[in-house]
C-alpha cells in the first residue's frame, strides 16, 4: 500500500483507485465488493420496479399521462446526465465514499417516493434516485477496476453483468407482484431501503480503499454545460412527436441550445487540466468505438425491458404480475451469457468473440421481435427473449471491459463512466423517441376517422374495455411494438459494425491501483 502527497498542503483530493497493490484472493474480492453488489442491484431495480406499477401509480395521484413518461424518464436522464461528473470524481476523491453517497442519495429520494402525496413530489424524488443511480452506474465498475486486474475482471464483470440484468428486467416481475399484493404500490420505492442501508454499512466494513493526496481542480464549467447540454437533448428527444412536431420551432431552438452547449463543453474539456471527459480518451480506438456501440447498444437493452412490459399487459392481456414472469427468459439469457462468458475470458484471456456473437445475435433478436402480433405464442416469445438476451449479455459488460483494459490507470474512471454514460444516453433517447412512435402509431390505428375506441394518448386498462374494443386496442399496440423493434435493428448493426473494427488486446494482468503506482511513483 502507497500513499503520496503533494508538495503543498493546499485543497487536496482522494483518488481512490490507488487501492492496495496486493493481489485480493477470489474470497477476499467478493467480500470487498459484496456492497457493491447489493447496492447496485437494489438501485437499478428502483429504476424498473415502476413500469408495471404505473398504471396504478398515475391513476391513485390523480396524474396526467404526460407524467406517466417522465417518472420513468426523468430517473433516467439525471443518471445519464451525472454519470460523466460521478465519473470525474472517481479519478478525484475516495470511491468508498463516493459510493456511499450515491446510495444515501438513492435513499433519501426512495422514501420520498414511497410517501409522495402527489405527482410534483414523486417527480423530484425520481431526480434524487437517478443522482444516485449515475453515481452507481460509474462508480462500481470503476471500483472494481481499481482492486481487479484486467485478466480476473471477466469473472466478477459476469457476476455483475447477471445482477444488472436481473434488476433491469426482474424490476417489472416485482413491481407487478407488490402492486398485486396489500402492500401497493409504495411499497415498489421502499422495499429496497433496508437493503441499500445494510449495503452501505457493508461498504464500510468490507472496502478497503487507501487514497493518494493531491491537488484537485473540479471542472464545473464542463460538468455545468455537459449536463446542461445532455438533459435539454433528452428533454427534446422526450417532447418532440408528442408535445410538439418533430421538425418545429420548438425542436429546432432545443437542439440548437444543445448543440451550442456540447460544443461549449468541449471547448472547455480540451484546456482544463482536469476534464469531466477528457477529449484524449476519442483519440483511443478502443475507447471510441466501444462507446459508439454503448450507445447503440442501449437502445436494444432499455427499449427491450420497457416496452415488452406493456406488450405483455396490453396486447397479450396478462396482469401486472404475469407479465413479470413473461420476462424471465430475457433475464435469463443475459445472465446466464454474462456468467459464462466472464468466467471464460478469465480462463483463456480473449473477450473480442463474445463481443462479435452477442453483436450478431442482437439484431437478430430484435428482427424476431419484429414479427410479433397481439397473439403471438408466448414459446415463441420466450425463444426470441433469450436470442436478445444472450446477446446484451455477452455485448454489455465486455464493452466496458474493453476500454478499461486500453486506458491508463489515471483515465480509468473516465473511460468507464464514458462508456456507461453513452449507453444510458442511447437507451434514454431510444425510449423516449420509440415510445413517441409507439404512442402516434396506436393513435393513428385506432382512430383512423377521428372516432375513440380506446385512446391514443392514453394507456388503456385492458380489463375495462368491451371485448370487440379490446380486439382492437390489443392489435394496435401488438402491431406497434412490433415496428419499434424492427426500427431498432439498424441501430444492432451499426453497433456491430463497430465491435468488428475493435482490436483485441491481451488483458493486463495487473489491477488499476498497481497500474497507477507504476505510473505515478512516490515522490
Amino acid at each position: 500500500m502507497t500513499t503520496t502527497s503533494s508538495p503543498t498542503p493546499e485543497p487536496v483530493g482522494e483518488v481512490s483507485i490507488t487501492e492496495p497493490t496486493t493481489t485480493l484472493t477470489p474470497r477476499q474480492t467478493i467480500q470487498a465488493i459484496s456492497g457493491l453488489m447489493m447496492g447496485m442491484f437494489v438501485a437499478i431495480l428502483a429504476g424498473t420496479v415502476v413500469s408495471t406499477a404505473l398504471p396504478r401509480i398515475i391513476h391513485d395521484l390523480g396524474a396526467s399521462q404526460s407524467s406517466y413518461t417522465w417518472v420513468v424518464t426523468l430517473e433516467l436522464l439525471t443518471m445519464t446526465a451525472t454519470v460523466p461528473l460521478w465519473g470525474k470524481l472517481a479519478d478525484l476523491y475516495n470511491n468508498k465514499l463516493l459510493v456511499q453517497l450515491s446510495l444515501g442519495f438513492f435513499v433519501i429520494g426512495s422514501l420520498v417516493a414511497g410517501f409522495a402525496p402527489n405527482i410534483e413530489v414523486l417527480l423530484g424524488s425520481r431526480v434524487l434516485q437517478g443522482l444516485g443511480a449515475g453515481g452507481l452506474t460509474a462508480l462500481v465498475q470503476i471500483v472494481m477496476a481499481a482492486i481487479i486486474p484486467p485478466r480476473e475482471l471477466g469473472r466478477y464483470s459476469g457476476i455483475f453483468g447477471a445482477i444488472f440484468a436481473s434488476a433491469t428486467v426482474g424490476g417489472p416481475l416485482l413491481g407487478g407482484f407488490l402492486v398485486d399484493s396489500p402492500l401497493g404500490w409504495r411499497a415498489c420505492f421502499l422495499v429496497g431501503v433496508p437493503f441499500v442501508l445494510a449495503a452501505i454499512v457493508l461498504l464500510q466494513r468490507t472496502l478497503k480503499l487507501p487514497t493518494v493526496r493531491r491537488e484537485v481542480k473540479i471542472d464545473w464549467w464542463g460538468a455545468v454545460l455537459i449536463m446542461g447540454g445532455v438533459s435539454t437533448l433528452l428533454v427534446w428527444s422526450s417532447f418532440a412527436g408528442n408535445k410538439f412536431e418533430w421538425v418545429s420551432g420548438w425542436s429546432f431552438g432545443l437542439v440548437a441550445v444543445a448543440v451550442v452547449a456540447l460544443v461549449a463543453a468541449v471547448l472547455v474539456e480540451r484546456r482544463h487540466p482536469e476534464p469531466i471527459i477528457p477529449m484524449d480518451l476519442f483519440r483511443n480506438r478502443t475507447v471510441t468505438l466501444s462507446i459508439i456501440a454503448s450507445a447503440l447498444v442501449g437502445v436494444a437493452m432499455f427499449g427491450g425491458s420497457v416496452f415488452l412490459a406493456q406488450y405483455f399487459q396490453i396486447a397479450q392481456g396478462y396482469t401486472p404480475t404475469k407479465a413479470g414472469l413473461m420476462s424471465l427468459p430475457l433475464i435469463l439469457g443475459m445472465m446466464v451469457a454474462s456468467t459464462i462468458a466472464g468466467g471464460l475470458i478469465t480462463k483463456y484471456g480473449r473477450w473480442k468473440i463474445y463481443l462479435v456473437v452477442g453483436s450478431v445475435l442482437l439484431p437478430i433478436g430484435l428482427a424476431l421481435f419484429g414479427t410479433i402480433d397481439a397473439h403471438t405464442s408466448k414459446y415463441l416469445l420466450w425463444s426470441f427473449m433469450i436470442v436478445l438476451g444472450v446477446g446484451i449479455g455477452l455485448v454489455m459488460q465486455n464493452l466496458v471491459l474493453a476500454a478499461q483494459n486500453d486506458v491508463p490507470a489515471r483515465e480509468l474512471g473516465a473511460a468507464t463512466s464514458a462508456v456507461s454514460f453513452f449507453r444510458s444516453m442511447g437507451g434514454t433517447i431510444g425510449v423516449s423517441v420509440l415510445g413517441a412512435i409507439l404512442a402516434n402509431n396506436v393513435a393513428e390505428t385506432l382512430n383512423p376517422g377521428g372516432a375513440s375506441s380506446g385512446g391514443g394518448n392514453a394507456v388503456p386498462n385492458i380489463a375495462e374495455l368491451a371485448p370487440e374494443v379490446r380486439t382492437i386496442v390489443e392489435n394496435a399496440y401488438g402491431a406497434a411494438t412490433a415496428d419499434l423493434f424492427m426500427m431498432s435493428v439498424p441501430f444492432a448493426v451499426l453497433a456491430l459494425i463497430a465491435v468488428l473494427f475493435i482490436k483485441e488486446k491481451a488483458l493486463l494482468t495487473t489491477s488499476g491501483a498497481e497500474r497507477l503506482a507504476e505510473e505515478e511513483p512516490d515522490s
